[in-house]
């Protein structure tokens, strides 16, 4: 499989008109389906005999299938037979790699997963990291999707990712400099592989199966060991130059005094590191090593110290929050962090602190948790592959895809 700068281009303008008709077919039936072509051409405004010539070249391509009608009809006339997503013919694999451990998943095409295992790396080069995961993933397809066909694998990291390329060109806390992870993962598996930073991986699954609003525009805050962002409007994912953008993780924070691998203090990254808080337990005599999973569950049982750690913490994310609100203004910010989920006095805090220094008008609509809660790094690395497939569902990716028979024109 060659990489996506090798792959064939659409350029004429026929080429990418057809292509953005198909998209916007497939997104309708991911909206709304099961749904009438009636109704497709209805919300996309393209006529009746494009929108049925897209669901069948959709259908050929196995995305898209019939469903019988609800009720028998009693009028005269072609039935108005619906069309829905065949969820399971293919699957889509899903590779998070996060500082400590790798998530390797499985998702349908609605974005659900369906089977994840999550694996320690912490010693490992790059090269053995990515050929284990790959053999994780052909464990995991057949046992659990043995009669599915893999679309390709999604990979999802913290640092600096250069999509164009599939490189993690640096990602500091791995030890990782100019690593092309779709080179090798291509290599070990056969499949096509897309690679993206994972606050842009997120933003794709929010604007693809999570929040209304991100559609218009969304800001993405992931704070775990890695500290990352990512912008979108309706017209798509800001990736800037070698798709460096997002990178917040030395934004000041005021009332920090953690020393940062930059040589400052006070850097946003130092100030809320999921490694940072463990070790911080472990100076406080709260933990006897250093362990987040550990200090997030004693807060969540409410012990009085942890959750007072997780309360600054959150006030450092509320900071770094309102500066995103105030710079890019968009419709709705997600907070990805395990201690939304898990202690529920954290949200408010950050909602607090964005009222406090942003002109955010309603803090409690605007700023939200992440719609993949336990999920998130499975779906990072699924919605990778997968936002190819809606952005593009007769370009490279599909046409690799075996052809099914005809549905019906009706």
């Amino acid at each position: 499989m060659t990489s996506r700068a090798m792959s064939p281009q659409r350029t004429d303008a026929r080429g990418v008109r057809r292509s953005a008709s198909a998209s916007a077919v497939l997104r309708a039936v991911l909206d709304g389906g099961p749904i009438a072509r009636s109704t497709i051409a209805r919300r996309t405004g393209l006529s009746a005999a494009a929108v049925t010539g897209h669901t069948a070249e959709l259908a050929r391509l196995g995305l898209l299938r019939e469903l019988p009608e609800a009720e028998p009809r009693r009028s005269v006339g072609r039935p108005h037979v619906p069309v829905d997503l065949d969820t399971g013919r293919y699957v889509a694999g899903a590779l998070h790699l996060a500082v400590h451990h790798a998530t390797v998943a499985l998702l349908d095409l609605r974005g659900n997963v369906l089977a994840q295992h999550e694996e320690p790396h912490d010693g490992l080069a790059a090269e053995d990291l990515l050929a284990r995961a790959a053999e994780i993933f052909d464990d995991l397809l057949l046992g659990h999707t043995p009669d599915r066909e893999p679309l390709g694998l999604g990979v999802a990291t913290g640092g600096w990712v250069d999509r164009a390329s599939g490189t993690v060109v640096e990602h500091p806390l791995l030890g990782w400099r100019n690593v092309p992870v779709r080179d090798l993962l291509t290599g070990s598996t056969g499949l096509a592989v897309e690679v993206d930073g994972h606050a842009r991986a997120l933003v794709h699954a929010e604007r693809l199966f999570g929040h209304p609003r991100a559609r218009d525009s969304v800001v993405q805050l992931f704070t775990g060991n890695v500290v990352d962002a990512a912008f979108a409007t309706g017209d798509g994912v800001h990736h800037g130059p070698r798709s460096a953008a997002g990178a917040v993780a030395h934004l000041p924070v005021d009332g920090s005094t953690e020393p940062c691998r930059c040589g400052r203090t006070g850097c946003l990254e130092a100030a809320v590191s999921e490694g940072t808080l463990a070790r911080q337990a472990v100076e406080n005599g709260l933990l006897e090593r250093p362990d987040f999973p550990e200090l997030l569950a004693l807060a969540a049982d409410g012990h009085s110290a942890a959750v007072r750690m997780f309360h600054e913490r959150a006030r450092f994310i509320g900071q770094a929050a309102a500066l995103l609100l105030e710079v890019l203004n968009p419709a709705v910010l997600v907070v990805v962090d395990r201690s939304v989920a898990r202690v529920p006095s954290c949200l408010p805090i950050i909602r607090d602190e964005v009222g406090t220094r942003s002109r955010c008008a309603d803090p409690a609509e605007t700023v939200v948790g992440t719609s993949f809660p336990g999920a998130e790094l499975a779906t990072a690395g699924g919605a990778v592959l997968l936002d190819v497939l809606y952005e593009d569902p007769l370009g490279p990716l599909p046409a690799r895809l075996p052809r099914t028979s005809l549905i019906s024109t009706a």
